[in-house]
């Protein structure tokens, strides 16, 4: 049941924008898959999904690609453990790590490849990651906070 569930969503995912878990949760409704919220959240953590923008500057659920997943998991594990702190001036946001990490954790953002970071610069514990939008900065620094909690 549970594979057959992470098929539909990935399958989902692949085809529609899909911007909330509740419209995730209506969509395999309409599919005949009954879900609860607190299940598709567990989906969404199991199958790695994260949420890119699209060319009109919504955020949609997307899959990381299947060979990244092992490498990527590495890095973020290695950003979650040097994150310091992280704010925002317009679209650009500072990122401080523990002492010699912030080349890795720049690495970690680096291999995410969100269309919304036009690039990261990396010091000894600063991070400086340019963004296309003051907004996604500001989402930015939020996301990274929940990731590292």
């Amino acid at each position: 049941m549970k594979y057959s569930r992470h098929a539909k969503i990935l399958e989902i995912i692949d085809k529609e924008v899909i911007e909330t878990q509740e419209e995730l949760a209506e969509r395999l409704r309409s599919m005949g898959v009954e879900v609860t919220q607190a299940t598709i959240s567990r989906d969404i953590k199991e199958l790695r999904l994260i949420k890119v923008m699209t060319e009109d500057g919504r955020y949609r659920y997307a899959s990381i690609g299947k060979s990244e997943n092992v490498v990527t998991d590495r890095l973020l594990k290695v950003f979650a453990e040097s994150y310091v702190s992280s704010d925002y001036a317009n679209n650009i946001v500072v990122v401080k790590t523990l002492p010699g990490m912030a080349q890795a954790a720049a690495s970690a953002i680096d291999s995410l490849k969100w269309n919304e970071i036009l690039g990261t610069i990396a010091g000894d514990d600063t991070i400086m990651i340019v963004c296309r939008a003051e907004k996604i900065a500001e989402d930015l620094v939020d996301k990274f906070n929940k990731m590292t909690k």
